[in-house]
């Protein structure tokens, strides 16, 4: 075989049309062996060739004989001295960084460790069998496809609505799409999938990791998998589990690009959630697959008292060294190779804080943020943080740089606990209904730099949400012991499926709130999939391992499941349909060029604007919220103002109804009644300003001003008697929400 010098750069094996050039970083590396393979069968390399050009550190060469689909790996030489940080054990193959297709899947077996399993000394001790049988093999790959007249939908932030959803789960059971493409990426861009995301005016989908990972050793040997994907090995390579033909390297790429392309053409952006902060090796105990055996030291954040342990900000054993270059420059290629090549429109990353982190502190401004504010392409894609991490000082939500938004974890547990009965949460509730300025303002960010979510693919759904008081993980086989134990969930009476139609009609109601709560609240809203169905997950709130029907999505609707997606759908509408719910700045609260209406006002039953007694008052669980729609103070892409109707909405978290008295309105106009919460009648009601509106318990109202003349078409006969207020109306009775904490439940 034919060998060339190679060039250093790009990393990986690249494909000219003539040959392949291999590229590999092992900074303290002493040698590097390049292995062919001849079928994913082999338990053995056909060819090997020893990389003898190094340039940088990087250890190149061309093989002008080489043709995509040749399965390869790597033998990497160096000193195997754990307590420096070394663990170079060239009896172990080694996945490439780069590879952007896998050939073959990782098969657990005892010579992929570094070490003897049943040494004295554990990972001390050095293991001379071949892992070659075993290890994932790469594919070189031929990464050409025609786009057309593919291009990025660019939603504003403003006007986004993200889905986060896994590839599998989403349509594994729909019935609508083929069986051969169910629960695959072409699945995912199937007529009857795209047709549901439109229909709930989804703007975005957010995938659950897609990036090569493997199934953790403990959960095969109990038959489970790791379903969610947050255990990656290969961050250039779309995992092949989701194509139509796993054992074709090609096929995950080709139906990657053409899911992407098929959601760009709905107008549908592709999110994906990304996880730089930890690899699939965990700790020291780990396996060696790929940059343990590459350069342990350069790719991992060692513990500076022992360097035979690594730094675990991230609970998975270890830490990515965002201070080395080399660590920094694998993050931004992979980044730029999805955004330049797969056409993808933004990333959601996992326990960014780990990011961040320099040294040992999370630092905010840290290198990882300025590469990414500094690139011509990242800095102008969708970045979400999900801004925590396990190590101290990682909880950061609302610290993170201008360009990047964050999955608002504030905004979820205070909307759970206000919704949930809790008092003293108004004063919060309402800030984070306003887009949380207390949180993105300081920093010169806008409303929607909070990501705001009630439910996320970690915790209970939606519906377990409302149906559960505590976790119910037994399926999982920890004995119940992972997962959060503290949900701010409410069973509503009973814990689990019941039959008694008032906790079955008062848990509808709540999920209604909460959706409700989540599309008109300030912000981008993000639904989990299947919320809008009803799905539940018999209270398992951590369902990482469960690849079957716990966490497929049932199309299979009863007449309940029905109704929420058909109020999820009408929601959708009026945050899609109403600029004053799409603020792209945050409200003043006080009176604007010379109106005696301000931008947004707080109000309590009786129609007054709340006082500070009324912040304070921690029995509180109903107010008013008026949007005024001819305050946005923003213009549109032409530059002419944006004007909207009045928006009025009423919560009552109480579990007593609260005669609410609505606002004044302009001369000749009325409110008009668009949703209700409590129960599935939806007829339209119109009322003055002054009209004692029954704010039913645990429900919500919104309206919007409408002139007389256009709302009273809408109006049956009955209503029309309450068009008009009753001008020796007394003033209806105090709640106990609103009078005094001894009458709370």
């Amino acid at each position: 075989m034919r060998v060339w010098p190679g060039r250093p750069f790009p990393l990986g094996a690249t494909w000219d049309g003539a040959g392949v050039n291999f590229s590999l970083f092992a900074e303290n590396a002493e040698g590097v062996s390049l292995c062919l393979f001849d079928g994913p069968d082999a338990t053995r390399e056909s060819a090997t060739i020893a990389l003898r050009e190094v340039t940088a550190n990087v250890w190149h060469q061309y093989l002008p004989d080489v043709t995509p689909g040749q399965l390869y790996g790597y033998r990497v030489q160096g000193p195997f001295d754990p307590t420096n940080g070394h663990r170079f054990n060239a009896h172990k193959l080694l996945l490439d960084p780069y590879a952007k297709a896998i050939g073959r899947d990782l098969t657990w077996d005892d010579s992929l460790f570094g070490y003897p399993l049943d040494a004295p000394d554990q990972d001390l001790a050095f293991d001379k069998r071949d892992s070659a049988a075993f290890a994932p093999l790469a594919a070189v790959a031929d990464t050409s496809f025609v786009w057309g007249d593919d291009r990025p939908p660019l939603t504003p932030w403003h006007k986004t609505l993200i889905y986060e959803v896994h590839v599998k789960g989403f349509t594994k059971q729909m019935p609508e799409v083929p069986d051969k493409v169910r629960g695959t990426y072409a699945g995912m861009a199937s007529e009857a999938a795209v047709a549901h995301l439109k229909s709930l005016g989804v703007t975005a989908v957010e995938l659950l990791p897609i990036h090569y990972h493997i199934d953790d050793q403990f959960l095969t040997e109990k038959g489970r998998v790791n379903y969610w994907g947050y255990n990656t090995l290969g961050f250039f390579a779309p995992d092949p589990r989701y194509s139509t033909n796993p054992s074709d390297p090609f096929a995950a790429i080709r139906e990657f690009k053409m899911m992407v392309r098929a959601l760009h053409a709905a107008g549908i952006e592709v999110i994906l959630d990304v996880v730089y902060n930890h690899t699939a090796e965990g700790q020291q105990q780990g396996p060696t697959l790929s940059f343990r055996g590459l350069d342990n030291a350069g790719y991992y954040r060692l513990s500076p008292e022992s360097r035979r342990h690594y730094m675990d900000f991230t609970g998975c054993g270890n830490t990515f060294d965002m201070s080395h270059p080399q660590v920094l420059q694998l993050i931004m290629d992979s980044l730029r190779y999805w955004v330049v090549d797969m056409h993808i429109d933004g990333f959601r990353f996992d326990l960014a804080s780990t990011l961040a982190r320099e040294l040992y502190e999370v630092d905010r401004l840290g290198a990882f943020f300025d590469i990414i504010h500094q690139d011509p392409i990242l800095s102008q894609v969708k970045l979400i943080a999900e801004p925590w991490d396990v190590g101290p000082g990682g909880y950061q939500v609302g610290h993170f740089p201008v360009l990047w938004t964050e999955w608002n974890g504030k905004y979820r547990d205070n909307v759970r606990r206000f919704w949930k009965g809790d008092g003293g949460t108004v004063s919060e509730f309402a800030s984070r209904l306003a887009g949380s300025s207390d949180l993105y303002q300081q920093n010169g960010r806008a409303p929607f730099a909070s990501i705001n979510f009630i439910t996320c693919h970690d915790g209970f759904t939606l519906n377990d949400l409302v149906s559960y008081n505590e976790k119910h993980n037994e399926a999982n086989g920890e004995e119940n012991r992972d997962g959060a134990s503290n949900n701010d969930s409410w069973n509503c009476g009973a814990e689990g499926p019941t039959d008694d139609p008032e906790i079955v009609a008062l848990r509808q109601r709540q999920m209604r709130n909460f959706m409700t709560t989540l599309m008109l609240s300030q912000g981008v809203p993000m639904l989990l999939a299947g919320d809008e169905i009803g799905h539940t997950q018999k209270g398992n709130n951590n369902t990482y391992c469960q690849d079957n029907e716990l966490t497929w999505l049932d199309w299979n609707l009863g007449e309940d499941q029905k109704k929420i997606l058909d109020f999820t759908r009408r929601v959708s509408q009026i945050f899609r349909e109403h600029p004053v719910f799409q603020r792209r700045k945050f409200f003043h609260g006080r009176a604007l060029r010379g109106s005696e209406i301000k931008d947004v006002s707080f109000l309590v039953p009786s129609g007054a604007e709340m006082t500070d007694d009324d912040w304070n008052a921690g029995f509180v669980k109903c107010l008013g919220v008026r949007l005024a729609g001819d305050l946005i103070g923003d213009v549109d892409e032409r530059g002419e103002p944006i004007v909207d109707d009045t928006a009025l909405i009423l919560l009552n978290a109480h579990h007593e109804p609260i005669p609410f008295t609505l606002p004044e309105t302009k001369g000749g106009q009325v409110w008009r009644r668009v949703l209700e919460t409590y129960d599935d009648d939806q007829e339209a009601m119109v009322a003055e300003g002054g009209f004692v509106y029954d704010l039913r318990a645990r429900s919500m109202a919104v309206f919007f001003t409408r002139d007389l003349e256009e709302a009273q078409p809408d109006v049956s006969a009955k209503q029309v008697e309450i068009l008009r207020r009753e001008a020796n109306t007394p003033n209806p009775p105090v709640p106990s929400a609103q009078r005094s904490p001894q009458r709370e439940v």
